[in-house]
């Protein structure tokens, strides 16, 4: 309970308690139904009494630190790209070689090493990318 009966609510009160009843929604606390009923009543809320009875029998949170949802930005790769990208990159190229070689064999091996057709440029591209410093984009405004 807040300890000050009758305070009136402010909207970021109210979207803080909106949050909180998203969290235990998805943590599996609140049924759909009582989910959006409860939000009903948090934006219908007027005091911090009100807001304070809608989350009596869920666990405790500290509202103040309850992580804003944002929407996913574009992934920022240094200019040189990282290392984990380059890790991956490799992984990516060895798989698809692998893969291809594999069909060669199963194939009889026969009509030449057309697998190379895919590893090679493949290859190539990625030597080139790492001499070059990575991957290079344009940024318009």
């Amino acid at each position: 309970m807040s300890g000050y009966p009758g305070i009136r609510a402010s909207d970021e009160d109210r979207s803080r308690n909106a949050t909180a009843l998203g969290e235990h929604y998805a943590a599996g606390r609140l049924t759909l139904e009582e989910f959006q009923e409860r939000l009903d009543k948090v934006y219908a809320a007027t005091t911090l009494d009100e807001l304070d009875r809608l989350m009596t029998d869920l666990p405790g949170t500290d509202l103040g630190r309850v992580p804003e949802r944002r929407a996913p930005g574009p992934v920022q790769v240094p200019a040189g790209g990282s290392a984990l990208a380059w890790q991956s990159a490799r992984r990516f190229w060895l798989t698809i070689s692998i893969v291809a070689f594999v069909i060669w064999l199963l194939g009889g091996a026969s009509g030449g090493p057309w697998f190379l057709w895919a590893a090679v440029p493949l290859g190539l591209l990625m030597l080139l990318r790492w001499i070059a410093g990575g991957p290079r984009h344009n940024r318009r405004g």
